[in-house]
């Protein structure tokens, strides 16, 4: 017995640890509220409200106003062709069968499948009523409104998703500092103990954080090009492809040459500077005059000086293009700056 309340007890604790999720809040509000609002109009069949702000309820705001549309289209639609089918057919399950056969290659065709069960729970209450009076129509209409009215309401407020993106960008930053810096140390050292797990892990990160970008983008119903984080984390993504084909081309130049620990002073610099400004401008001019003084050192004096110098020279075009897309992200900010100023004015 004793055991057996110890086991309650941890269960009860258990339970009250557990974190509920502002999305599955709003749904418990938002149908409580529906069907509250249903009962106080005195409508049939108040629960159908509270059904269809549970399939209205989405993740962004964006998405609740498509699925809201496609919802009103799709039960409209339902509705439609079950009065049509309940006059020729009377109220039988050879009608709903028809109906059903009917309303989904439609609804396909127009893109609102999404909306095919709040179409049936509403084509359901005239089989169940069996009957097709305005009173029944209006009835449905108003259960309709109500349940995606209360949904549109709730589910306008999303918390800012910025702490986390600033999290998510400090840790990709972090991983890129660090791979630059072991790029470095191998031109520098010819060897490296560096276990590589950054090019491991940052290609994951990245992916959240641009689907994390794109979920904010969509709470706020703006574009994507306009926004700072996404433009942000889709650039990152372009210039970890670009340190993916120079890790194969850096973990090649185990020879030392000069100019090898010129550019591993480069990418240490480069490393330091990794965050959101935009100082690339400064860092292509620098490889510019660094590619300068490599092209007017002396020939190399044996094959391999020769191919490792090759390979050096490749590295810096794969440094450019890395230099160049931050660059471009600077110029795309501030083209999106200007363009809101002018819609201040």
């Amino acid at each position: 017995m004793g055991a057996y309340s110890i086991s309650k007890e941890g269960a009860g604790l258990r339970f009250l640890s557990l974190k509920i999720g502002y999305r599955t809040l709003k749904t418990a509000v938002g149908t409580a509220v529906s069907i509250l609002l249903a009962q106080q109009f005195d409508l049939m069949f108040p629960a159908s409200a509270g059904i269809i702000t549970i399939l209205c309820i989405q993740v962004t705001v964006k998405q609740s106003f498509r699925t809201v549309g496609n919802r009103i289209l799709a039960s409209l639609l339902g509705l439609g062709i079950g009065m049509a089918l309940f006059a020729l057919l009377g109220y039988s399950p050879l009608a709903i069968m028809l109906a059903i056969l009917i309303f989904l290659p439609l609804a396909v065709r127009f893109k609102i499948q999404e909306g095919f069960i709040s179409s049936m729970v509403v084509m359901m209450h005239l089989y169940s009523s069996q009957r097709m009076d305005l009173a029944l129509i209006l009835n449905e209409l108003a259960l309709l409104l109500i349940g995606v009215g209360v949904a549109l309401i709730v589910n306008l407020y999303m918390p800012s998703l910025d702490n986390e993106l600033k999290a998510m960008q400090s840790q990709i930053e972090k991983n890129f500092m660090k791979i630059l810096k072991e790029f470095a140390y191998y031109l520098r050292h010819g060897e490296s103990n560096w276990d590589g797990h950054e090019m491991i892990e940052t290609p994951g990160l990245l992916g959240k954080a641009v689907q994390l970008a794109s979920r904010s983008v969509d709470n706020r119903l703006g574009k994507r090009e306009d926004d700072p984080y996404y433009q942000y984390f889709v650039m990152r993504e372009k210039q970890f492809e670009l340190l993916e084909r120079m890790m194969p081309i850096v973990s090649t130049l185990d020879i030392q040459v000069p100019q090898g620990h010129q550019m591993a002073d480069f990418l240490e610099r480069l490393s330091d500077s990794v965050h959101p400004g935009n100082t690339a401008y400064r860092f292509l001019d620098q490889l510019r005059v660094m590619r300068d003084e490599i092209k007017e050192t002396g020939l190399p004096t044996s094959r391999e000086e020769f191919e490792t110098r090759a390979s050096l020279f490749y590295l810096l075009r794969e440094i450019e293009r890395y230099l160049f897309i931050k660059q471009e992200l600077g110029k795309n900010t501030d083209e999106a700056a200007d363009k809101n100023v002018a819609a201040a004015k």
